[in-house]
């Protein structure tokens, strides 16, 4: 049977997002813990944001696919005075149904050691809360 600590590794990401609704892209931090956590193997990487307010998409960035995201959410959740949960600022509650369309986790096939992702895909941290400027991302390697 393996050790554990050869087949299981997890590593906690802190992330400053700002004031503003991002997408920030994960995928160099992703690459980053499996050259060390995967070592070569094959595997998954999981990806899981440990809070009510925000999910993890993969897309493709830089090319206007994120800010299109982040104008999609603001059509479909708009922060005005709709929602039910109301604290922080105005809006906020919409920031609560966000996990609902954008998943808190994503979990991703790494092979040889490598994230496989599409040639154009990119792992991403997506934050619509301005009142939580400093986040977690937790990753996890099972292989």
């Amino acid at each position: 049977m393996a050790d554990t600590h050869d087949t299981f590794r997890t590593h906690v990401l802190d992330i400053a997002t700002g004031s503003s609704e991002t997408v920030y892209d994960l995928t160099h931090e992703c690459e980053a813990f499996l050259r060390e956590a995967a070592a070569g193997r094959d595997g998954l990487l999981n990806v899981f944001v440990p809070h009510a307010t925000a999910g993890v998409a993969v897309l493709e960035t830089g090319s206007g696919s994120d800010e299109d995201l982040l104008s999609a959410l603001q059509d479909l959740l708009p922060a005005d005075d709709r929602w039910r949960h109301r604290h922080g600022s105005r809006g906020h509650g919409r920031d609560h149904v966000l996990p609902a369309l954008v998943p808190p986790h994503a979990t991703l096939p790494v092979i040889g050691g490598r994230l496989e992702l599409g040639t154009w895909q990119s792992v991403c941290l997506v934050d619509t809360n301005r009142d939580n400027p400093d986040r977690q991302v937790r990753l996890t390697f099972l292989g």
